[in-house]
């Protein structure tokens, strides 16, 4: 076929013009959703940008909480000892004092010494009491913030919770020694 050929540019012109009619509709109707989509995706990248700076200050926070924890978990082990040997003292003590009653009469002076004696033992019982305590309170404390992290990832929907961590066990037996003891004093 000719180029020149009228029924040829005039299919050619007919095409062009029902091809700008269309791109014409079809640009309307999809500007306005595409604008709406704009909007949503540019809000959708400031939460995604807040998102990320409150993760990184969490994750920040926990390992300074991890670095304390290790500190206090040093610190338990170097107190386990202690305690025991306080406990030691204490029950010999107390055989002591109970051969004493049954036996000879005692002088003053050594019934005084006794009684320091004891009372010594039991205020560094006490102040055992009271750090164990403060590290069973820091391990609580430590356990929410892991889950405030756990629920900030899934709420991201990125990861799953982080395992379960037992309190140490040697807090834990002394927390619940120190609350019956408390109770019975």
């Amino acid at each position: 076929m000719h180029p020149n050929n009228p029924l040829t540019l005039l299919r050619a012109g007919a095409g062009r013009r029902l091809a700008r009619f269309v791109d014409f509709r079809v640009d309307d109707r999809t500007r306005a959703r595409l604008d709406g989509h704009e909007a949503r995706v540019t809000e959708q990248e400031h939460r995604t940008a807040d998102h990320c700076r409150r993760l990184d200050e969490l994750e920040h926070g926990l390992g300074r909480v991890r670095g304390d924890l290790l500190w206090t978990s040093g610190e338990v082990k170097r107190l386990i000892p202690h305690v025991a040997a306080q406990e030691a003292r204490l029950e010999d003590l107390r055989e002591h004092l109970a051969l004493l009653a049954t036996d000879a009469p005692v002088d003053d002076a050594e019934l005084a010494r006794a009684r320091s004696l004891v009372e010594e033992i039991q205020r560094q019982h006490a102040q055992v009491r009271v750090r164990l305590s403060g590290i069973a309170r820091y391990e609580d404390r430590l356990r929410r913030l892991e889950e405030q992290v756990a629920s900030a990832v899934n709420s991201d929907g990125a990861a799953a919770s982080p395992p379960e961590r037992a309190a140490h066990p040697a807090v834990e037996s002394a927390v619940v020694e120190s609350a019956a003891s408390d109770s019975g004093e």
